[in-house]
């Protein structure tokens, strides 16, 4: 009776088995249709997301070029006025005024110099008696003073920008972390922050509401600041226009290299004291003593002035002191 059921267990066992292989081979088609076909959808899927990803890289990387290549032509831009600009060592002399931040005008400089030279001509003249004297003296009051005068004045403004101009770099970083625009930041320098810095913001707001941008108004500032700390403030501005970004960073980043500049010249001018106190009397030297022995023997050195031989020997000193001091002064003067 046990081996019957066996039997018959196995028998409906094979049935079975042979049940499914036959509904296996009879659907297997169907079934690896259905695989392929699931395998195709998602090959297409993932091709449509990789078309989609490689287009959106690809979308980025040309928003990207275009970004750079329009920074790259603002700086183009940019280096091609400062080049202009470097081109003319010395600016003309009506743009020497408005550096100096004086609001003369040319007539009243060519005025007040024809003035100036007449007075020192006219008692140079009844000090002497000598017109060729008092010619020089006009000259010199009347040509050279003035035009001296304007340069000192203008290099004493630039060092007052440059003591001045990282600390309104720094308000307007705190002005545009705190929410303000730029255009308001730069409002607040031109009416609450120090000469001349005040005066210079003061234009680039008055060249806004004349029409032009933010970057082109403080381009404007390299021209009548020809310094590389205002250069470096417009490419700054030009760069934030272009590329957008962290403003506040890139203006911190900017006040802190200028104060590291100014601490460099600072540091450059005290090591190179030593040298230029030496420069000094070595190229005082040779008059001193020549002083000091025209006080105790005028015969023995009067030589030199009333001998044409002298006279060579004065014109080789003159121009071998001359090279010497030019050399003394390339070896104790650095750029930065």
């Amino acid at each position: 009776m046990f081996g019957l059921d066996t039997v018959v267990l196995a028998i409906i066992g094979l049935a079975a088995l042979s049940a499914g292989a036959l509904g296996y081979g009879v659907l297997y088609s169907r079934i690896e249709g259905d695989r392929r076909a699931e395998n195709r959808v998602k090959r297409v899927k993932s091709a449509e997301t990789d078309r989609s990803k490689a287009t959106a890289a690809r979308d980025r990387l040309n928003e990207v070029n275009k970004r750079r290549k329009s920074v790259q032509d603002s700086l183009k831009t940019l280096e091609e006025k400062n080049k202009e600009n470097d081109r003319r060592n010395s600016p003309p002399l009506k743009e020497r005024i408005a550096q100096a931040g004086l609001t003369i005008s040319m007539r009243q400089f060519y005025v007040f110099s024809l003035i100036l030279g007449l007075v020192a001509g006219f008692m140079a003249f009844v000090a002497y008696g000598s017109l060729f004297v008092a010619g020089g003296v006009m000259i010199i009051f009347g040509a050279g003073l003035p035009r001296w005068l304007i340069g000192f004045l203008r290099t004493r403004r630039m060092k007052a920008f440059l003591g001045e101009f990282p600390n309104a770099l720094d308000i307007m970083v705190r002005s545009i972390k705190s929410g303000l625009p730029l255009n308001d930041a730069i409002r607040m320098i031109s009416a609450e922050g120090q000469e001349p810095v005040r005066t210079e913001f003061k234009r680039i707001v008055e060249a806004q509401q004349m029409g032009l941008n933010i970057p082109e108004a403080c381009a404007r500032l390299y021209s009548r600041i020809p310094l590389s700390e205002a250069n470096f403030f417009a490419i700054v501005i030009a760069i934030q226009a272009q590329a957008g970004g962290n403003l506040s960073e890139a203006l911190g980043n900017l006040s802190k290299v200028l104060r590291e500049r100014k601490k460099m010249k600072g540091k450059i001018s005290a090591m190179s004291m030593e040298a230029k106190a030496s420069a000094a009397i070595i190229g005082a030297l040779p008059f001193i003593v020549a002083f000091l022995v025209y006080l105790t023997s005028p015969e023995y050195i009067m030589i030199l002035f009333t001998d044409s031989r002298g006279h060579l020997i004065l014109g080789a000193s003159a121009i071998w002191m001359s090279i010497g001091v030019m050399v003394m002064r390339n070896m104790i003067n650095f750029d930065i």
